[in-house]
Parts: C-alpha cells; sequence; structure tokens
C-alpha cells in the first residue's frame, strides 16, 4: 500500500513551484525587453542611415547588437552577445575616455590649410584664391594646386603670393578646387595662420569649436615679448618659437611651407590648448543631469514609431515575436 503524501508536503512542493514560475516570468520579461532593445537600435541606426538623426561618437564605435540566435564570432562573450571593440580592434570599448584620447584630435582629424591670393576687381583689391595647400598632422602634403580666379586677374602680387602668369596654365576652377578642398576639410580640425582670410577666399565657414588658428599661440604661451602686436606674423612665430626662417625668398611665399609652419606651431601648444579648449566646451549629459532625449526607455514601445520602422530584425513586428515566446 502506497502512503498518501499529507497535506504538509504538498504545502513544501508549491514554494518551489512558485518560485520556478516566477524565474520563468522574469526570463521571459528580460527576453522580451532584449528584443525591445534590439529593436530600438535597429530603428535608430536606420534613421542614422537617412540622415533624419546624427549618430553620437559612442555608437559611431559599437557596433549593434546581433539578432536573435546569431552565430558568436571572434568578438563575441559567451552569452551570444556582441562585445564592443575600439577602431583599433584591441580591447573592448569604455564610456570613459582615455586620457590619451581626452587631450584633442586623433593625428589623423588634423590638417593644416594656407592660401595664396592674386588681386582682382577694381584696382586688383578683391583677393581671390589662386593656390591652396593642405598638410596632415605629421606635415605630408594632401592637397596643393593652383586655382584660376572666377573674375579675372589684375595684380598677380608675386611678391608675396608667388603666384604669376605662368602657374595659372596649369590651374583648375575655383568651383572644382572648392569641393575638393571642403572634401578634405569636413569634420577635421583645421589648423592655419589668421584662418579667417583663407575661409574668405574659399568662401567657406568652418565649425570654431574645430578651428585653431595660430595667431593665438602666444597667448597660450604667456610670452609678453610676443605681444608687441595685436597679431604677430606667422614669419615671427616662427622665427621666435621654432628657431625657423621661412618667406625669406624673393619669389613670394609658398603655401606649403606656412601650412606646414602652422601645424608645428599648434603641436608646440596642442596639449596646452586642447585642454582649454575641452574646458570651454559645454558638459555631456551624462556628466550633467539626465538628458531626456537620450532617453532609450521612452521610445522603447513600438506605439512611438511609424508601422514601417516598427519591423524586428527577420521583417515581423517586435510585438509578434513577443507574444510567440
Amino acid at each position: 500500500m502506497v502512503p498518501r503524501e499529507g497535506p504538509e508536503s504538498a504545502q513544501c512542493l508549491c514554494p518551489s513551484l512558485a518560485s520556478l514560475h516566477a524565474k520563468d516570468v522574469l526570463r521571459r520579461k528580460h527576453k522580451r525587453r532584449s528584443r525591445q532593445h534590439q529593436r530600438f537600435m535597429a530603428r535608430k541606426a536606420l534613421l542614422q542611415e537617412q540622415g533624419l538623426l546624427s549618430m553620437s561618437p559612442e555608437l559611431r564605435s559599437s557596433p549593434l547588437p546581433a539578432p536573435s540566435g546569431a552565430l558568436p564570432g571572434p568578438e563575441a562573450t559567451s552569452s551570444g552577445t556582441q562585445r564592443p571593440r575600439n577602431e583599433s580592434g584591441g580591447a573592448s570599448w569604455s564610456r570613459k575616455p582615455t586620457p590619451t584620447d581626452s587631450a584633442g584630435p586623433s593625428p589623423s582629424k588634423c590638417v593644416a590649410i594656407d592660401c595664396e591670393m592674386v588681386g582682382t576687381g577694381p584696382r586688383g583689391r578683391v583677393s581671390e584664391l589662386a593656390r591652396c595647400s593642405v598638410v596632415s598632422y605629421h606635415g605630408d602634403v594632401l592637397y596643393d594646386k593652383y586655382i584660376r580666379p572666377e573674375m579675372p586677374i589684375v595684380d598677380y602680387r608675386t611678391r608675396w603670393s608667388g603666384i604669376t602668369r605662368q602657374h595659372m596654365r596649369k590651374a583648375i576652377p575655383f568651383q572644382v578646387a572648392q569641393k575638393e578642398i571642403l572634401k578634405l576639410l569636413k569634420g577635421k580640425v583645421v589648423v592655419g595662420h589668421a584662418l579667417h582670410n583663407d575661409f574668405q577666399a574659399l568662401k567657406y565657414v568652418h565649425p570654431r569649436s574645430q578651428t585653431r588658428d595660430t595667431t593665438y599661440v602666444p597667448s597660450l604661451l604667456h610670452q609678453p615679448g610676443l605681444h608687441t602686436r595685436a597679431r604677430v606674423s606667422l614669419k615671427d612665430l616662427a622665427l621666435q618659437l621654432l628657431r625657423k626662417k621661412i618667406q625669406a625668398g624673393q619669389h613670394g611665399h609658398s603655401s606649403v611651407e606656412d601650412a606646414v609652419t602652422a601645424m608645428e606651431l599648434y603641436r608646440l601648444v596642442e596639449v596646452r590648448w586642447e585642454e582649454q579648449e575641452a574646458r570651454s566646451l559645454p558638459p555631456r549629459p551624462e556628466d550633467g543631469e539626465p538628458d531626456s532625449s537620450t532617453d532609450m526607455e521612452q521610445y522603447m514601445e513600438d506605439q512611438y514609431w511609424p508601422e514601417d520602422l516598427a519591423q524586428g530584425p527577420r521583417g515581423g513586428t517586435g510585438e509578434a515575436q513577443d507574444r510567440r515566446e
């Protein structure tokens, strides 16, 4: 005869069953939120692709979460989710920038420019672009071309510009040169001396936060001897700070030489300059009060998205996938 279980043993089983049920509910809830986050990231990437949402530096360096069931690759963890990596493919990416990252722009994001102008218009008083040179952080020439002004040249200003009539034989139209140059400057920190003249000749306005004008180098060095004039010439700065003679010949200035010199002056005070720029920038949202515009939670639900963007990773809606769980 099999003994029947008493009420006490039945009551002992109830807590274990309730615990299992609670764990199952939590597992399903976690899975739904995980899929919601995947759909959110996919929608956000789509909006960024369409140019409707600017991409933050954090998302540029971190890939989208892998869809459910994806095979783990070499950069995946044991749970099957991808681990963000930095651009060099080394250690995993962290939200807090390292001292090297926060010191300033990377060398690949920094260029120096110098332009030479000729005179057009009445009595040659209108300055127009005739040559432009762009060099890299290390002084390599990225661009150096002669440019044909839009109006007829009245004064070549050869003594200062180094431009002659012969140079205009191989010059390219201004509109073509402008497109080529602005493509090089886009998204870069631009270094130069009296950059407002160069940007005016290019008919272009560069973001102030990405501009480094070397006329401000003396104030960064706090050297009173360099404050004899409101703006010190590039030639004087090169001689006093770099012990380098430029613009010494009789054939006018070289825009390549001037651009390289401006970059050398910037590198001389780079750390101090970038620290000052960092202090003048407004605080990031994560450093101050929470920014509701970047809060993911309020945009997780499908009701905030148009139907054509509410498709899940596998083509069906996210709600249908959750119901199948």
